[in-house]
């Protein structure tokens, strides 16, 4: 079982301008259907929805937190994963683990533009860090 946060709860631990929250944001309105086609049509539905695993991916390594087996602990115990998780139930360190490898790694470079676009579209981030970022993607391509 896994706890769901009153809001007025989070709105007196997580400050509105906490990154958690600009990182939820970010991730609902982006574009994630290269997340949802890494995911095979048959099968059973996965335990964590995409873009909730997406969001625990990005958060713990905003945290420094790379281990699946820390970022699976820091989402059974850590108050901004368990907002992140919205009452679904925490991934183990399994899930975590096969969620990178085997998702994430299929549509990480377009998921990352995608929100490189949506910073910033926000002003959360500055044209030069933009240009920098599209530099390297066009250095990449040509010698790639």
């Amino acid at each position: 079982m896994q706890l769901k946060i009153d809001e007025a709860f989070a709105e007196k631990v997580i400050p509105a301008d906490d990154s958690v929250r600009l990182l939820d944001q970010i991730v609902e309105e982006i574009n994630i259907s290269s997340l949802e086609r890494a995911y095979e049509v048959r099968g059973r539905k996965p335990a964590t929805d995409p873009s909730t695993m997406l969001k625990i991916m990005i958060y713990a390594n905003m945290e420094n937190i790379y281990s699946s087996r820390d970022i699976a602990r820091a989402c059974s115990r850590d108050i901004n994963f368990i907002w992140l998780l919205n009452g679904s139930k925490a991934p183990n360190h399994s899930e975590i683990a096969r969620f990178r490898s085997q998702r994430l790694s299929k549509c990480a470079e377009e998921l990352f533009y995608e929100i490189v676009k949506k910073l910033y579209e926000e002003e959360e981030i500055r044209y030069d860090v933009v240009r920098r970022i599209n530099r390297r993607r066009v250095s990449q391509i040509k010698t790639g």
